[in-house]
Parts: structure tokens; sequence; C-alpha cells
């Protein structure tokens, strides 16, 4: 059996509206799709009801919040960063649900294995991020990220353009391409080792090798699921970390 094109690893036509530019619709928008509507069911659902004891869809809604405060507000930003929950509740469940179809039937394609989903990401945090510091200190935050109090004088001249090259021109693309490449470098890892396995089970001479690589593939495919949450929970605290310098850039 031989390895399928690169092309039919991480392309995928369009299904809908397939003649149009703009609104060709593929298996990634829906899986996108999904990663927006998911989270938005399960915390309406969870809003129903007034019972003192959480039970089902809010036991489960109220975990994850407590996930993202106690692991990621708290731990990154304090206190003062709950009012940030939705922003990085949304992140946490959309990168997720955009990781995890990697290892579900029909899709088998993390959504994020495509670049420009983690690029938008990357730059809506990049704006967060400025538009916090500018809020919270004013202007003289940015002079403050590009010339650091602390630093003898004739240090600037070496340190300006590297602060201004780390922080406002590698910062979004690192933040980017370490979700994008870490999804599709699984994707292809796990495509590989799946014909790897039907290649061994259609050599019936093989039959002692076989029964090393399916328990092999199906190690291989839990290890995605640990991948794709913490992925998931790295651009997220990434985020916290960005938000929280622009609310303490003293610290």
């Amino acid at each position: 059996m031989e390895f399928p094109p690169i092309e039919n690893v991480i392309e995928w036509p369009a299904f809908l509206f397939e003649d149009s530019e703009y609104f060709a619709f593929s298996k990634i928008g829906f899986i996108y799709f999904l990663g927006m509507a998911l989270p938005t069911i399960l915390f309406l659902l969870a809003n129903r009801g007034d019972a003192l004891v959480p039970r089902g869809f809010r036991t489960a809604a109220e975990g994850i919040v407590e996930f993202i405060d106690s692991q990621i507000i708290q731990a990154a930003i304090g206190p003062d960063g709950r009012r940030y929950m939705p922003l990085l509740t949304s992140l946490f469940l959309f990168i997720f649900i955009g990781n995890i179809t990697e290892v579900v039937p029909f899709f088998q394609m993390p959504g994020n294995a495509r670049m420009a989903g983690p690029l938008v990401l990357a730059l809506i945090v990049y704006v967060m991020w400025i538009s916090v510091g500018i809020k919270h200190n004013g202007l003289g935050y940015i002079k403050d990220v590009l010339v650091p109090p602390g630093v003898p004088k004739p240090l600037y001249l070496l340190v300006t353009p590297i602060e201004f090259l780390s922080n406002f021109l590698i910062r979004p693309f690192s933040h980017a391409v370490r979700l994008f490449a870490n999804m599709l470098a699984g994707h292809i890892l796990l495509v590989t080792f799946t014909v790897l396995c039907i290649s061994v089970f259609s050599a019936s001479a093989l039959i002692l090798v076989q029964l090393g690589t399916f328990p092999g593939l199906l190690a291989f495919t839990a290890f995605e699921v640990g991948v794709s949450l913490i992925q998931a929970f790295v651009f997220t605290i990434l985020t916290a970390v960005y938000i929280g310098m622009a609310l303490h850039p003293a610290h």
C-alpha cells in the first residue's frame, strides 16, 4: 500500500458553493463551525434550571470554567483576570474542538492543521494584548515595551530593535505556528502509522508483527488526544500570560 499524495492528506475540497472563491465551504469550515456551535449549545443547556446541585451539562460547564479559572487565569494573570474568562474559555474550547477532530471518524483531520485558523486566532490575541496594555497603562505601555526601564542607555540601541521584533512581529507568528505545526505533524504521523498498520495487516505472513501494530496505532491515537488537549491549553495560557503582562507590566 502506498502513502497517499500529500495534497490528499492536508487539502479538503469544498462541498458547498464549490465554484465560489469566497464562500466555498469545506470540512475545515465545518470543523470551525462546530468549534463555535458546540460550546454555545453546551452553555445554553447548562444555564437551564436552578437546581442547587449541578448535574449533566451544568456539571460539564462548571468543570470547564473551574479548570480555566484555576489552571490558566489564576496561574497567569491573578484574580483580576476573571474578566477575561469568556475570551479564554472560548479560545480553549474552540481550539480543542478544532484539534480533536483529528481522531474523530468522518473528520480525521484537525482544523488547526491549516495555518489560516491559528493565524486568525493569534492576531485576535495580538490585538487584545495591545488593547489591554494601552487601556490600563496608556500609550506609555508601548514605550515601556520598546524601552524597558533599568537598562543602561547605550544598550537601548540593541535592546529596542530586539524588543520590537520579538513583541510586535515574531510573537503573533510564533503563537500561530506553534499550534499549526504541532497539529500538522501529528496528523501526518497518524496517517503514516495508519498506512503502515494497514500494509502490515494485508501481509498475512507477518502475523506476529500484526499483533504489535494495532495496539501501537491505538496508543498513538490516544497520544494525539492528549496533544489536542495540551495544544489548546498552551495556546490559551500563553494568551493569559500576554494579557497578564499587559495588565501588570512591572512584573
